[in-house]
């Protein structure tokens, strides 16, 4: 919990909050009046902010450890908030026209990201009714959840049970009403959607590249859904402790490059932006608010990762155990690199948007959008391609087919993980792929062979110039 930085916006230590200093005097008005003493908690078991309520370690309500236990359940809960809410406004994340989809997978994190977009939205609708002029609209907010049962061994039973408890969730949480989404992950496929995505997957020989081709189909999915149903943003759980493992198992599967557009606070990359409002929020503290706030979760739809993904997350939590700053490290030392363009939210008419940009632009000293050329990415993970990428582009002949050429779009990690290495394989890899990967792929070589014909044109000779 303790940020231990001077210059923190958040809030988590002013000792002179308001309420802290109402509650304060309530105290020593009730002392004054009954002229007796009242029972006050122990002064070692008070809040290390309020200095008022008990804390969560004292209490024994439930088992804590680290920091989280030294606040008391307001206090952490309001310094949860703050962080997530923190995010959302400096980083220009929602406005009042946005419509926002929340992708909910039923674990603590999305259940976390889902009732603090709730509590925001409620707030903006009793503004807006409270409001004489209402000029400023409230936000949209729907939920989207990825069922992914055509490649799950999870019953069937269990899975449509955890479904229906998450339209409950939604269901039960006060207005503004939010739409409920049930995506089926095969449905990046226009006919026999699950069929072609089971043969897809079983393509994939490496575990880890089909973790990771799955994780790719996901989004896309989402990204899809997004699109039909009119939302303007896509806000996603990811929390400091799945960011910290993501930038291990990056590295080491030779995603240097890229690894600084994941783990922004935004990435517009993507048709639809996506944020991540609890880039700053420990896993620790996500799961102990679902517990003391009464959050349900489902942890049947959890599975565990596998290969690198698997190893790294188990990596991580050794080192978390051992020093429970280390995944704030991680994240901390990684965000110093140097983010792309599209980490922010697209210019506009909003004011705040542009403050945001400003500063961002200011902070990492970038170039506008305008003077930025446009980046090429893998048609597979959508990871923007270094130079050298371009270079493999570059290399092929005329007689390749699209195949080879779909494979040379790729970055390294996909085609050393994901792709076929055998010829006939990889013919048939292309063949189940969604229509979307395949169409990327061939606008992005036109665009990367186009980029190539500017930076040599000044070499080459002129029909004039060629002595004939």
């Amino acid at each position: 919990m303790a940020c231990g930085a001077g210059n923190c916006q958040s809030g988590c230590f002013r000792d002179d909050d308001d309420s802290v200093v109402t509650e304060k005097k309530k105290l020593t008005n009730r002392t004054l009046s009954s002229g007796s003493d009242i029972d006050l908690p122990n002064h070692h078991n008070l809040c290390l902010k309020c200095k008022v309520n008990e804390t969560l370690a004292s209490s024994g309500t439930v088992s804590v450890d680290g920091d989280i236990g030294r606040f008391c359940f307001d206090c952490f809960r309001g310094n949860l908030f703050g962080k997530f809410k923190l995010a959302v406004t400096s980083n220009a994340m929602i406005s009042p026209t946005d419509n926002v989809l929340v992708a909910f997978s039923g674990g603590p994190s999305s259940r976390v990201a889902l009732q603090f977009v709730h509590e925001m939205q409620h707030k903006a609708q009793k503004n807006f009714d409270a409001s004489r002029d209402r000029s400023l609209p409230v936000f949209g907010v729907g939920v989207a959840f990825v069922d992914e049962s055509a490649v799950s061994r999870i019953p069937s039973d269990e899975f449509d049970k955890a479904i229906q408890d998450m339209k409950s969730i939604v269901s039960n949480l006060a207005p503004p009403d939010k739409a409920f989404h049930v995506v089926p992950i095969e449905s990046v496929y226009s006919s026999n959607g699950r069929d072609r995505l089971e043969e897809l997957l079983n393509a994939v020989k490496d575990v880890t590249g089909k973790e990771d081709l799955l994780q790719h189909l996901r989004m896309l999915s989402l990204q899809k859904n997004a699109y039909e149903n009119g939302y303007t943003k896509l806000l996603l759980g990811s929390c400091t402790s799945r960011i910290a493992c993501h930038v291990i198992s990056a590295t080491v599967k030779g995603q240097g490059y890229s690894l600084p557009a994941d783990i922004q606070y935004v990435d517009a990359r993507w048709e639809i932006p996506v944020v991540l409002p609890l880039r700053d929020c420990l896993a620790q503290e996500l799961n102990m608010l679902c517990r003391l706030d009464g959050l349900k979760t489902m942890e049947v739809l959890n599975s565990p990762h596998s290969g690198i993904n698997g190893l790294v997350a188990s990596f991580v939590t050794l080192l978390q155990e051992e020093n429970p700053s280390r995944e704030c490290t991680i994240v901390r030392t990684a965000g110093k690199l140097t983010p792309f363009h599209f980490n922010q939210i697209p210019e506009s008419d909003d004011s705040n948007v542009h403050l945001a940009s400003r500063r961002r632009q200011k902070k990492f000293n970038l170039k506008p959008n305008e003077s930025v050329p446009p980046e090429s990415y893998c048609p597979i993970c959508n990871s923007p391609l270094s130079k050298s990428d371009h270079i493999n582009l570059s290399s092929l002949g005329s007689d390749q087919t699209n195949a080879d050429i779909f494979g040379a779009t790729c970055c390294p990690s996909c085609q050393f993980q994901i792709l076929p290495k055998e010829p006939v394989s990889m013919e048939h890899f292309y063949s189940l792929l969604p229509q979307q990967f395949v169409v990327q792929a061939k606008d992005r070589s036109f665009s990367m062979q186009r980029q190539l014909r500017e930076q040599i044109q000044d070499f080459l000779l002129s029909d004039s110039e060629d002595g004939t």
